[in-house]
């Protein structure tokens, strides 16, 4: 007898649906308003991998790579059309990590700040859980403390201190590391 592995398909992130907006996956139409607003210098370095400026062609080489599903991230588009705010809000990831962990990453437009944004979606996607992590992890840039409170508010307890690189910077940051632990 010959056993074959049969190939699958790679499969999008599931949809997660808040109160007032949509997790989605990321569509090719998106790069216009991810140029707008990774493009904010603020936006750019609250994250460690968008450089500012952003290069031409960044924005769309982003969708291409968060729409080749089955590798190591899920990425999600905050997406109010439901609320008759604008198609993208911001956006979410979970990196895959080993043992059954994943580290969470965010951003959200400046325009939308302040807003309890941010805090629903950390919140949906801990609480839909798609990968089934036991554990999840988030880092955050010491002189950004919303999104510290971002992580506080969805349950993540600080873990300690560390640096990660800013590519918007061109150095190291000083960062705070949180855990969420799942049952």
């Amino acid at each position: 007898m010959i056993l074959e592995k049969i190939a699958t398909a790679p499969v999008p992130p599931v949809e997660i649906v808040t109160d007032r907006f949509t997790l989605r996956p990321v569509r090719k139409s998106d790069a216009g308003l991810f140029a707008l607003y990774a493009g904010d210098r603020r936006v750019a370095e609250a994250t460690q991998g968008i450089p500012h400026p952003l290069p031409p062609g960044a924005a769309e080489a982003f969708c291409a790579r968060a729409m080749t599903f089955g590798g190591d991230e899920d990425i999600w588009v905050m997406d109010g059309t439901r609320s008759g705010l604008p198609e993208v809000l911001g956006v979410i990831s979970l990196k895959k990590m080993d043992r059954n962990q994943s580290e969470v990453a965010f951003w959200v437009a400046p325009a939308f700040w302040n807003h309890g944004i941010a805090s629903a979606a950390v919140q949906a996607l801990v609480t839909a859980n798609p990968q089934k992590n036991c554990t999840m992890f988030a880092e955050v840039f010491q002189d950004n403390p919303g999104s510290a409170r971002v992580l506080t508010n969805a349950g993540f307890q600080y873990l300690g201190d560390a640096e990660s690189f800013s590519v918007a910077r061109g150095v190291n940051v000083p960062t705070w590391t949180y855990i969420r632990k799942l049952d």
